[in-house]
């Protein structure tokens, strides 16, 4: 099955060891995120958002970061990124052998504020001290556009606000940026023309998406994106993760669930290189770990191939 304008192939980044992992109050020990990354590679899983550099005072849960970074198996192929809240993160994060260091800037004043105590502006300022030190260090550099459609508390993000920090990764020397869905409210038509214009205005740059799925809407914003033009999609196993701190139902947010990406793609013969059933085996871990119940479809669901390999209940009488 193909539908016209999609892409044969898409690049799909794990974010659930830092983005899913710092929504869990308790640490998963080092060991085990080791054998969650040795889990994913087995499944063909190649960029990884492994972890990350915010102070250990604020992330607890990640602050093992240097162990993680130390103890994950090198191997050809396989991308390892790490995210740094800020400079003095970066400078931490460059010395532990990162491929890519990924900055978030949120679009949105106030979501910045809350969640980083910093302006945009301010933080705007450290991305283009963030690139110099990347480039200078040899790491692929990527900024994360926070908020980039739709801000919680007060609607719909401007382009004007999106392309502010677009352009100014673009002038740090980023080699990518991708837009967040960071609310979970984000809509197709917002998500096909925010990726499409970025697209139009730096055709060499590296346009990503990451997507939560508060409204149910992440595989239509998928679709949308890769009709626009993106290069990868970001999602977490078991949907582990995302803004919890925003308002809503918890069983609802987080971020969307890889598996049911890699369900998707494989449903519309995109190549992922990922294989359902051995990234399933992740999938059940992180659940086991933290007592997170999944949000997946696909793994509440199953495949078609399950369930035309599955038997009928006895008749009810």
């Amino acid at each position: 099955m193909s539908i016209p304008g999609l892409p044969s192939s898409i690049r799909l980044v794990e974010v659930g060891l830092r983005d899913g992992l710092q929504s869990v109050p308790a640490m998963v020990p080092t060991t085990d995120k080791v054998e969650l990354v040795h889990l994913l590679i087995d499944a063909g899983v190649r960029e990884i958002e492994a972890v990350s550099f915010a102070h250990p005072k604020v992330l607890p849960q990640l602050a093992d970061a240097a162990e993680v970074m130390a103890a994950v198996p090198r191997m050809d192929g396989v991308r390892y990124r790490g995210l740094a809240p800020n400079f003095r993160g970066a400078e931490r994060a460059v010395d532990c052998g990162l491929d890519e260091l990924v900055v978030v800037v949120s679009a949105d004043e106030e979501v910045s504020l809350r969640n980083q105590r910093l302006t945009v502006g301010q933080i705007l300022a450290d991305v283009e001290r963030i690139g110099a030190l990347s480039d200078r260090a040899g790491i692929r550099f990527v900024v994360a556009v926070a908020c980039a459609f739709f801000a919680p508390a007060r609607g719909p993000v401007t382009r004007e606000e999106r392309l502010r920090v677009v352009r100014a990764a673009v002038d740090a020397g980023a080699d990518g940026v991708y837009l967040a869905a960071t609310s979970g409210e984000e809509e197709p038509g917002e998500m096909y023309d925010g990726i499409a214009e970025v697209r139009r205005l730096y055709p060499g740059l590296d346009v990503g998406v990451h997507l939560h799925n508060r409204n149910g809407f992440a595989p239509a914003n998928a679709l949308a994106a890769m009709l626009a033009g993106a290069t990868w999609l970001e999602g977490s196993f078991a949907g582990l993760g995302g803004d919890l701190w925003f308002p809503g139902d918890p069983s609802v947010l987080g971020n969307a669930a890889l598996e049911d990406l890699v369900h998707l793609c494989d449903g519309l013969g995109i190549a992922t290189g990922i294989d359902l059933d051995r990234y399933m085996l992740a999938s059940d871990r992180i659940v086991e770990l933290t007592g997170r119940a999944s949000s997946s479809f696909v793994s509440r669901g199953g495949t078609r191939a399950a369930l035309a390999a599955a038997s009928w209940p006895d008749a009810i009488a």
